[in-house]
């Protein structure tokens, strides 16, 4: 079955689709029930979410190309298994348009007391004679004709008034149980939801089937099954033959996932891996590469110049697999260390233009001989030029791409934009560095936080190629943004852009982290310590399956609230009531709101489950919305996960050994420096991710009301960036009311994700521990995004006079260090 379903998928997509190619959403259920297929199977079939299965069987949203006309192939398929209801307009387009073909049925396996002869027996002088062939329809074996009813579909009978027709019931031509319906007045149960007959009962065929002449217009009543059957057949209502052919799905679903699969075909274009690191041999006569699992490359660059570099790198097959169907290959990076940048001929890190490089120019001149060298050699660069992080690449021949990136660390490529990168650390281990953090994210694009931005499109395209009557053209991805840049709303965007210029004043959606702290308590002021707790990635965690937006914004007057379109809404929630010891959640400073103002759809959701009535007076909203960061999401969660665990602290730790897990917290910064730095990075590219998509102006000259490059981006939105922080936000308020609710702690100061409490105690369980000495569930220890662990503890003492200087505990929390918004 699936070649049937899954088979030519490029050819499927040539195909014009008209607007009536599914069943109702009911018989898209009932199909894929009578096959006993799961919802999670169909799901892991399509590569999609069992969700959206739902959705679709639900008719809420219909698929959308390549899976439309899978979805379509694998009903189909189905339905003339299982026959259909009517309408069956669908059927007979997927028919014309080939996307069916005939399914082989396994014959059941004969009887050991009854083998089957090799050839036919011929049939007795008494038995019944031979009818000739209508000149319309040949002769068909009882088996052949029986498959045939299989395949018909089942049309009807209707009154004058389009009623459908109901008897007496009579045995079904096809089951022989009864039914009131009728097609062509022989009695058929609805849409052929039955099992035909088994081979050894006489069956008569759905009108319109090659039958026999004389064949009797009605069957008779089901048999039991042949005594030779296993009992628990011979119990059961279906027949063998069935019972065999619904095995088939199991073989499906496994055979899409073979060695033929597109990711496995991409993982084999990649024999070397992401990356290498130059360095000059011990000998210091040669270069010598490292690949990214530290090991030496069996070949290095014969050539002294960076396109003996580029070309080199090209013929390793350095490289990393696209991360979606319709995205691109990760293009080669070759990391340049101090020695091989010396032996390359680069001029080192300095203040003169002409035989140095000047970090303030961000790139060599164009005059500059390397730079005239690569030129000379055929290759370009991009905009960015020969900088800390350049790109060298060629015009494509024979669509294939031909582009390496460089990273120079001599330059500054990694000296600040999230990277941490230990001083002392060999050219071996940077390779099994950058070698991780490609393996686990994506090959480094520059920042954490651009690589992080390059990740969200890698995992969204925005388009793909799709082939028309007239040939091919560029097609836009089902759930990706699209790809052409378009303007947000006034409200939303920073003071320096255009839109802002003519603005009131009041009149932006603020949305920032949380900074927040309040006066002790009495009794906050007699506890002993107070303890700090972390959520863990919290930004990453709140843009799991939140709906975001991807089309430009509908102004609209007075609408309707509605949580499940994201936009921003001009109203009032002074109505909604907050514990006075905890933050306003609608605020960044935690103070409750005093008018109308801007607020996003998170926090406009969250106000109406807190009991507040909301009726906004204006709204800026995107009426087309998905899960675009889900992917990003999920990705970067398993890279987190997966680097705590190196580092020692698995994912169940905490559940199993509460004491154990922070144990193994606190000796995180002893482990490999090579991890760690690994961690740290895929932390900033979470929280870089989120602040490129607002990213404001940046270099001398620039004049607000003027456009910036990053305006450009189909992924610079503000409202994205607002809808992920406001919802962490939200998520974190929900925890803390929880919190208080089962412990009766309340927290005194937080920032952006780490909460401060009066605790008996300096560790995180004098704080988690309920009065019955189980641990609350509010705020639970863990490694998953969204759990929390343990951040600092300091003397009350020391807070008292923190707060008394007006500044926030949450910040000085750590022993040792000031707490970054960033951390």
């Amino acid at each position: 079955m699936s070649d049937d379903l899954f088979s030519a998928i490029d050819a499927l997509l040539e195909r014009p689709r008209p607007a009536d190619d599914l069943p109702v959403p009911a018989e898209r259920e009932r199909l894929r029930k009578a096959a006993q297929y799961t919802q999670e199977d169909l799901a892991k079939a399509l590569r999609t979410r069992r969700e959206t299965i739902v959705r679709w069987e639900a008719g809420t949203t219909d698929p959308r190309p390549p899976k439309r006309e899978v979805y379509i192939a694998f009903l189909a398929t189905l339905a003339l298994q299982h026959g259909t209801v009517e309408p069956t307009e669908w059927l007979r387009r997927a028919q014309a348009a080939g996307l069916v073909r005939p399914i082989a049925q396994t014959p059941p396996p004969p009887a050991e007391s009854a083998p089957a002869p090799a050839q036919p027996p011929a049939p007795a002088s008494g038995g019944p004679a031979q009818v000739p062939a209508a000149p319309a329809a040949a002769v068909v074996p009882q088996a052949s004709a029986r498959q045939q009813d299989r395949h018909q579909v089942v049309e009807l009978d209707r009154t004058a008034a389009g009623d459908l027709v109901s008897e007496q019931p009579a045995p079904c031509v096809r089951c022989g149980r009864p039914t009131p319906y009728r097609s062509a007045g022989r009695p058929v149960h609805m849409g052929g939801w039955c099992t035909p007959a088994p081979a050894s009962e006489p069956t008569a065929a759905i009108p319109g089937t090659a039958q026999p002449a004389e064949q009797a217009p009605v069957a008779a009543p089901r048999q039991a099954a042949p005594a030779a059957a296993p009992a628990r057949r011979a119990a059961s209502s279906r027949p063998l033959a069935s019972s065999r052919t619904r095995k088939a799905p199991a073989r499906t679903a496994s055979a899409v996932e073979g060695p033929s699969d597109w990711e496995a075909a991409a993982v084999a274009r990649f024999p070397s891996g992401p990356l290498a690191v130059l360095d000059v041999a011990p000998n210091g006569k040669s270069l010598v590469a490292y690949l990214a699992d530290g090991t030496v490359a069996p070949t290095a660059p014969a050539g002294r110049t960076l396109a003996a570099v580029v070309e080199w790198a090209l013929e390793q097959r350095f490289g990393s697999p696209r991360l979606h169907r319709y995205g691109k290959d990760g293009d080669a990076l070759v990391v340049l260390t101090d020695a091989a940048l010396a032996e390359l001929g680069l001029p080192p890190l300095g203040r003169d233009e002409k035989t140095e490089f000047v970090p303030r120019l961000g790139q060599l001149p164009k005059t500059h001989r390397a730079v005239k060298a690569v030129e000379r050699a055929g290759w370009l660069l991009t905009q960015r030029g020969l900088g800390p992080w350049a790109r060298i690449y060629r015009t494509p021949e024979g669509g294939k791409r031909q582009c390496v990136q460089l990273c120079i660390p001599a330059w500054g490529a990694l000296a600040s934009g999230g990277w941490t990168i230990p001083d002392d650390l060999t050219a071996s281990d940077l390779a099994r560095l950058l070698g991780t953090y490609a393996t686990r994210v994506l090959i480094p694009r520059g920042s954490t936080a651009v690589s992080g931005l390059e990740l969200v499109t890698a995992l969204r395209p925005p388009t793909r190629a799709v082939r028309t009557e007239t040939g091919w053209t560029s097609g836009r991805v089902e759930g990706s943004r699209p790809k052409d840049a378009f303007d947000p709303a006034p409200p939303e965007v920073p003071d320096v852009h255009p839109l802002a210029q003519d603005r009131e004043e009041g009149g932006e959606l603020v949305t920032e982290a949380w900074d927040w702290h309040r006066e002790l308590t009495d009794a906050e002021k007699d506890a002993p310590f107070a303890v700090g707790l972390d959520v863990n990635m919290a930004f990453l965690a709140a843009a799991g399956r939140l709906v975001l937006p991807l089309s430009e914004p509908v102004h609209e007057l007075n609408p309707a609230f509605d949580k499940k379109i994201p936009g921003s809404w001009l109203v009032d929630l002074t109505g909604a009531r907050t514990d006075p010891l905890l933050p306003s959640p609608f605020t960044a400073d935690g103070t409750a709101p005093t008018g109308p103002a801007w607020y996003t759809t998170a926090k406009v959701a969250y106000a109406v489950e807190l009991g507040a009535a909301v009726q906004p007076t204006e709204g800026w909203l995107r009426h087309e919305s998905g899960p675009y960061l889900d992917p990003w999401h999920k990705h970067l969660r398993q890279a987190y996960v997966d680097t705590m665990a190196a580092l020692g602290v698995p994912l169940t730790l905490a559940d199993s050994d509460p004491v154990a897990f922070l144990d193994a917290m606190a000796a995180i910064k002893t482990g490999d420096p090579a991890e760690v730095a690994v961690l740290t990075a895929i932390k900033q590219t979470a929280k870089g991710t989120i602040g490129k998509m607002r990213e404001r102006p940046r270099g001398h000259g620039y004049r607000p009301g003027q456009r910036w490059p990053a305006l450009e981006r189909p992924t610079w939105d503000p409202l994205m960036r607002a809808l992920v922080i406001d919802t962490a936000t939200v998520n974190f308020h929900r925890k803390l009311r929880k919190m208080a609710a089962q412990t009766g702690l309340h927290c005194f100061a937080v920032l952006s994700d780490c909460a401060v409490f009066a605790a008996p105690g300096p560790g995180a369980l004098d704080i988690l521990t309920r009065p019955d000495h189980t641990l609350t569930t509010a705020l639970r220890l863990g490694v998953s995004p969204g759990m929390v662990k343990f951040e600092g503890s300091r003397p009350m003492a020391e807070i008292v006079e923190l707060i008394a200087d007006g500044a926030n505990p949450a910040r000085h929390i750590k022993a040792g260090g000031v707490v970054s918004v960033d951390e």
